[in-house]
């Protein structure tokens, strides 16, 4: 099974791209964030015309999620209250940042994590406390699928390594001291990073800013990341970063990062 993460900033944009890629790599299940569509506008067509299912969770503008996969997945759900009562998530599903699905016996799980903006600010708190209510979530799906994918644009590169410079990485958003713990301490419930599995070294990214030639010049980030349940991570022989879609003409920012098990 392969499964891939691609932020698309704008699934309509973008759909072109989108399209063609999977038609050059069809995998199992996509995983699109920032698909910026609410539902009813949602181009599922372009996707069945090519032989896929598409599950959608969006809103205006902004944020969203969705699964497009080779068959149809089962027990598709959308949102933190899906699994977790409304009283606790409260406003955390107000933007459509989740949506899971169930193929064979493995729980897909894509997730858009808030940017948090600047550190100290109202929307650096909502992406903490979005993180530790994902914690309850993914435990919570743990429980019932030993076998789970959480994958998404995390908007936090983990190591220093998975950033271009080491200048300032304390004081930036996506690298903040308080950012990683947090991110850590969800991944303690018992989910293990597939890309580091295989690839130990610096210098691979999935993130370029439009800004400063960034892509050209390699100064990105990884923060698209597929983070698996141990019974998954055994069984992963690859997870791969596909670098073309960013130098294509009106790109994403993001780029297709893939596992396979």
């Amino acid at each position: 099974m392969k499964v891939t993460s691609w932020n698309v900033n704008s699934v309509r944009t973008r759909l072109e791209h989108v399209t063609q890629w999977l038609e050059a790599n069809p995998v199992d299940v996509l995983c699109l964030q920032e698909t910026k569509v609410v539902d009813k506008d949602f181009p599922e067509q372009a996707f069945t015309d090519i032989g896929y299912h598409a599950y959608f969770y969006g809103q205006k503008s902004y944020n969203g999620v969705a699964l497009i996969s080779k068959e149809p997945l089962s027990d598709v759900q959308k949102g933190f209250s899906a699994v977790i009562d409304e009283e606790t998530v409260g406003d955390l599903d107000a933007q459509k940042r989740v949506i899971s699905g169930v193929l064979g016996n493995v729980r897909v799980v894509n997730l858009y994590v808030p940017n948090g903006s600047a550190i100290g600010s109202e929307k650096y708190d909502y992406k903490l406390n979005w993180l530790a209510l994902l914690k309850q979530y993914l435990t919570l799906q743990l429980e019932a699928y030993p076998k789970l994918n959480v994958c998404g644009d995390f908007n936090i590169a983990l190591e220093n390594k998975d950033i271009y410079t080491d200048k300032r990485r304390d004081k930036h958003i996506m690298s903040s001291p308080a950012e990683r713990e947090t991110l850590r301490d969800v991944l303690s419930i018992g989910l293990s990073d597939a890309f580091r599995k295989f690839t130990d070294e610096g210098g691979h990214f999935s993130w370029w800013d439009y800004r400063s030639g960034s892509f050209a010049r390699n100064t990105g980030w990884r923060i698209d990341h597929h983070y698996l349940s141990s019974a998954l991570y055994e069984q992963a022989i690859s997870c791969t970063i596909d670098i073309e879609p960013r130098g294509l003409e009106r790109p994403s920012d993001h780029t297709p990062v893939t596992v396979e098990y």
